[in-house]
């Protein structure tokens, strides 16, 4: 499947429409990664462990649009937006939610 955060897709027309698919997660860090995270922002340098949590739930959300888009019959989402959110008691739960058009190219 073709995924692009463009309206289109160069040299591809689009055929079909076929609607707007979403993909979300929601992941908690746990207490060693939030321990580990705290030495990083008191020493510097970049979070593996936070990277690691956010490449994750990136990836599952693009994943279950991916998997709504296929159930239409699409083979491509176009116009995608991913947006990343912290949400719970402090901000101990990271949200991410993807959006695209599902569309036959």
């Amino acid at each position: 499947m073709l995924l692009s955060t463009t309206p289109t897709i160069e040299g591809h027309p689009i055929r079909e429409y076929k609607g707007v698919v979403t993909g979300e997660t929601i992941i908690g860090a746990n207490v060693f990664k939030d321990f580990m995270a705290g030495l990083t922002d008191f020493f510097g340098g970049r979070s593996s462990s936070y990277e690691k949590v956010l490449i994750e739930a990136k990836d599952t959300a693009m994943q279950e649009m991916m998997q709504r888009a296929s159930a239409l019959g699409a083979n491509a989402v176009v116009g995608i937006d991913v947006d990343y959110e912290t949400i719970g008691a402090n901000g101990s739960m990271l949200m991410v939610a993807t959006s695209g058009t599902a569309v036959v190219i």
